[in-house]
């Protein structure tokens, strides 16, 4: 009997990339030079934004997804941080609110208004203050409303309910920098990986360690859930200094499942996963191009499809939710690409190649929508739910009713040595402490002019009592 190779039947095996037009593309964006590993950009169904590179403090981009082409200098930002930004993540049940971290140790959560900013925004809804040392990550929960996530260089996670406005939780099981957080699909568990070279499953109200790999052998940077499917996917080095990915049992650490070389380059694998096609998505922080492959149940479990290749390299990539993709163009998937040399962001769309303009249920089937399935208190005490699915054939271009309500908190001070350290932050850089010396100048400046101005009122009402007291009708 001959020998005949094996074929993998996939409707996936023919994805391509396509990139949009030049005049889709968003062009003249000063893109952050910060070298911190993560992606710099957040998408949703109606606006991109993106960390850009600012003289003093910390600031972002808001750009309405109509708005394409070439972005104004002076168009408006958000710049309230006092730090550079590190971090920014939409709220996946309100679309126009916006969480992002800073090395100023804050956290804060901004509203941004319809149609876009019209001003510079410097006012946050929020800002949540609870770490000692700057803050390199947010998350929201997947599945519950007003509950997020931030991880900062103190080695800690804190969990914040926003409806009160102050953290509610603090996972404190790290010994280093933490480099990534996933939720898996209803959000009962978080894994995160570490600087210590750990992979940990925790269980986030508690947080309490479920699984902890010690991954000598495969340095793990970054890591997703897969789905449903109670598997972690991680991104990282191996002995020999190449990239590989991993894949793990959620309840089972001891041991990868598979390890796949990828190549010898040095930038970041940062992978993407898609529950509802089942493809994991591999892009490399410097690299031109992006690899896709077919996550399965069964061995080999990983099959390669295909690559989509480009001569300019990224700096980080955004995704578009799933209800915020063309269906009528078979798109399964999009990234926004941050080519920080030409200062331009360029959507890509992951295509299924089908003759037919209908709908196709095959490759769409129902995903997780924009209504929250829990309420915070509900959440933290103890309940778990999946999340509420929605179709694309119908409901994808349905916007959130949802509003986001501010808490009302009384103003708190933390007073040394008669500073309030809350309202007057430390300059952390050379930069915020030049910013801080000019404004206090201003400020001296302008206390000098009105102390002359009240001066001369005084001198002026002196003489005329001196007056009233010297006319003829007092005497």
């Amino acid at each position: 009997m001959s020998w005949r190779p094996q074929y993998r039947s996939s409707k996936f095996r023919n994805v391509y990339g396509k990139v949009a037009n030049r005049e889709h593309c968003f062009d003249g964006i000063p893109i952050t030079k910060n070298v911190h590993d993560n992606h710099f950009c957040a998408v949703n169904a109606r606006f991109l934004a993106i960390v850009t590179e600012s003289a003093g403090g910390g600031s972002f981009l808001v750009i309405p997804l109509e708005q394409t082409g070439r972005i104004e200098p002076n168009y408006p930002k958000v710049c309230g941080h006092q730090g550079n930004v590190l971090d920014i993540k939409w709220n996946p049940f309100i679309d126009n609110i916006i969480a992002s971290c800073s090395e100023d140790t804050s956290v804060r959560i901004w509203e941004i208004p319809e149609g876009g900013l019209k001003r510079n925004m410097t006012e946050a809804l929020l800002e949540l203050h609870g770490h000692s040392r700057r803050v390199g990550l947010v998350e929201w929960h997947p599945t519950t409303n007003n509950i997020l996530f931030s991880a900062g260089y103190d080695y800690k996670v804190l969990i914040w309910n926003l409806d009160v406005g102050e953290p509610v939780k603090m996972i404190d099981c790290h010994s280093d920098v933490i480099l990534c957080m996933s939720f898996n699909t209803d959000g009962s568990l978080l894994t995160t990986t570490c600087k210590d070279k750990k992979l940990r499953v925790i269980e986030p109200r508690s947080g309490r360690v479920l699984q902890e790999a010690n991954c000598k052998n495969h340095r793990v940077n970054r890591v997703v859930f897969l789905g449903n499917m109670k598997r972690l996917l991680t991104t990282g080095v191996s002995r020999w200094n190449t990239r590989q990915i991993a894949l793990w049992d959620q309840e089972d650490l001891s041991m990868p499942l598979i390890e796949e070389e990828i190549d010898g380059l040095s930038g970041l694998l940062f992978p993407f996963y898609d529950a509802d096609t089942h493809m994991l998505y591999l892009a490399g922080k410097g690299d031109g191009n992006i690899r896709y492959y077919e996550i399965s149940t069964e061995k080999p479990y990983l099959s390669y499809l295909m690559e989509f290749r480009s001569p300019a390299p990224q700096k980080g990539l955004g995704v578009m939710p799933k209800h915020g993709l063309d269906v009528s163009a078979c798109e399964v998937f999009r990234f926004y690409k941050l080519v920080t040399l030409k200062g331009l962001i360029e959507p890509i769309s992951m295509i299924v190649p089908r003759r037919s303009d209908s709908y196709q249920e095959d490759i769409y089937p129902m995903t997780p929508g924009t209504e929250p399935a829990l309420t915070p208190d509900e959440w933290l005490g103890g309940i778990d739910r999946d999340p509420v699915l929605m179709s694309l054939k119908e409901g994808y271009k349905k916007s959130s009713k949802m509003v986001f309500k501010a808490p009302i908190k009384e103003k708190k001070s933390v007073v040394v040595n008669g500073i309030d350290l809350l309202e007057n932050v430390p300059p952390r850089t050379e930069n915020e402490l030049l910013r801080m010396f000019f404004r206090q100048q201003d400020e001296i400046r302008r206390l000098k002019e009105e102390l002359a101005q009240k001066d001369i009122r005084i001198r002026q009402l002196q003489l005329e009592l001196k007056n009233l007291r010297n006319s003829p009708k007092n005497c």
